[in-house]
């Protein structure tokens, strides 16, 4: 779906706004012809595509900071991207508005075992800060489906997990200081090595903001030692129902897997078809459970959780023998996304939390939904923290079929609101969700989180049209009490 096209106010101020880039960065680092901005006009979300007005790529924090200034001064959208990997169009273009690409900023700056961490710029790749700590037995515990490409700076916008967020946390957890660039231009510092930071929590503002706060330029994070011994159980189930119990049941018996995921059939026969994991094809539901730690504890726990399993009915359970035959089992889970894509023209990939024990409840009522939209659906998840990643099967090029793919992954969204979840675990709202925030938030919770927005990026330049389902100009937000009187935003002191 390609989004509308520039007016004729923006297209007479295109070369303005090039000759202001260029005068900041040197030629190549401009992209502004039609060939090379396609590769810019969607993020991983590719149902939505938009040109925008030209590609920018900056290497150094000075460059971010000039190009910002200009775009505050004369009012020119910014679209901060990463890797683009962003799954609910968080990156993706305006097509009167630029995109600001971090990809050169690509380079480890620091690694400090004594302090066990790890600063780099935000162009890394999630997996790039393991492959640069593991020789010491060292790893970067956050690790999304999409570790390969996706970057720590996008990690920051979406707040990313993975299948080992369940025992040792979100990017949120894990992200311990930032250098970022405001909008108008002035360059703070987050946080830093140190565990706790003073004052107000704008380290945590900044984790999950999506891109409307700022553009983060550095990043440092905790690294963790691997532990001494990790195994993995594979578990397969009759029904989707036990296999949703059985996770419930691990989690009441208080142990706490490093992770705990979750396939139904759909998804097991197209991993195991695409990297052959040995991934049992007669059940309808498959659970990998690791757990890591001392061997005696580890041991013990495995025992514990194949009792559970059998308890619940499952009708294989195997147990990994060694560190290959556990790699191989998260390899199909890891794999499941793209090897999908292998059975449906289309996919439309969704993102929603539900409390732990409503997860047997939703994965009916989704297959109830399946059957009244008619389309497939197949289900890859974190299971141990109720974060769902339904992936409904279409065909685009069938006639409303991307319209139904779109409301059946609303009604699932609605569900999660519902049952008590909510509207995202890590992929962020971005425009996907945008819509949908009414049904989780008030008019009075909107409002006060777009006075955030506001006191960051007044003028309104990064990233606008996302997250929120109405657009208020900040002198529209009104006036904040302060002391008993009342100041209007304009005048409040800029972080």
């Amino acid at each position: 779906m390609l989004m509308p096209a520039p007016d004729q106010g923006t297209l007479a101020r295109r070369e303005e706004i090039m000759a202001a880039m260029r005068a900041v960065l040197p030629g190549e680092s401009v992209i502004a012809d039609q060939v090379g901005l396609r590769p810019y006009e969607c993020d991983g979300l590719s149902a939505y595509r938009a040109v925008p007005i030209a590609v920018v790529l900056p290497r150094t924090t000075a460059e971010v900071a000039e190009i910002l200034a200009y775009c505050d001064r004369e009012k020119v959208k910014v679209v901060p991207r990463g890797a683009g990997t962003s799954l609910s169009g968080g990156a993706l273009p305006l097509v009167d508005g630029i995109v600001l690409g971090l990809g050169k900023f690509n380079r480890i700056l620091d690694i400090d075992f004594e302090n066990r961490t790890v600063t780099a710029q935000p162009g890394v790749t999630n997996l790039g800060i393991t492959k640069a700590v593991e020789h010491a037995g060292f790893y970067y515990a956050p690790d999304p489906s999409s570790q390969i490409a996706c970057s720590i700076g996008g990690n920051i916008a979406e707040n990313s997990g993975g299948v080992h967020c369940l025992k040792y946390g979100l990017t949120t957890n894990n992200v311990l200081g930032l250098e970022m660039v405001l909008p108008n231009g002035e360059i703070i510092r987050l946080g830093g090595k140190h565990l706790d930071s003073e004052g107000y929590d704008l380290l945590g503002l900044m984790t999950g903001s999506e891109g409307l706060l700022g553009v983060v330029t550095e990043v440092t994070v905790r690294i963790l030692q691997k532990p001494p011994v990790a195994r993995a159980v594979l578990m397969g189930f009759p029904s989707s129902e036990q296999g949703g119990d059985t996770v419930a049941s691990i989690i009441a018996a208080g142990i706490i897997p490093g992770g705990l995921e979750m396939m139904d059939k759909p998804a097991i026969q197209a991993a195991e078809d695409f990297c052959h994991a040995g991934y049992p094809l007669d059940v309808e539901a498959l659970l990998i459970c690791e757990l890591d730690g001392p061997e005696v504890e580890v041991n013990h726990l495995i025992e514990t959780v194949v009792g559970i399993a059998r308890q619940h009915g499952a009708a294989t359970v195997r147990v990994s023998q060694s560190e290959e035959e556990r790699q191989l089992f998260w390899l199909g889970r890891k794999s499941a996304f793209p090897a999908v894509g292998r059975i449906s023209p289309d996919y439309y990939c969704m993102d929603g939390t539900i409390p732990r024990g409503r997860l047997a409840e939703v994965l009916a009522r989704m297959q109830e939904m399946s059957s009244q939209y008619g389309l497939r659906v197949a289900n890859v998840f974190h299971a141990g923290d109720g974060n769902l990643h339904p992936l409904i099967l279409f065909d685009a090029n069938k006639p409303d079929e991307l319209e139904k793919a779109e409301a059946f992954g609303s009604d699932i969204l609605k569900l999660c609101v519902e049952v008590g979840g909510v509207l995202t675990g890590e992929h962020g709202v971005g425009v996907e969700k945008r819509d949908l925030m009414p049904t989780m938030f008030t008019e009075a919770d909107l409002n006060q989180q777009i006075r955030v927005k506001c006191a960051f990026d007044p003028v309104q330049i990064l990233n606008p049209g996302k997250v929120f389902p109405k657009l208020h100009r900040c002198a529209e937000m009104g006036r904040l009490h302060v002391s008993g009187g009342r100041i209007p935003f304009a005048d409040l002191p800029r972080f």
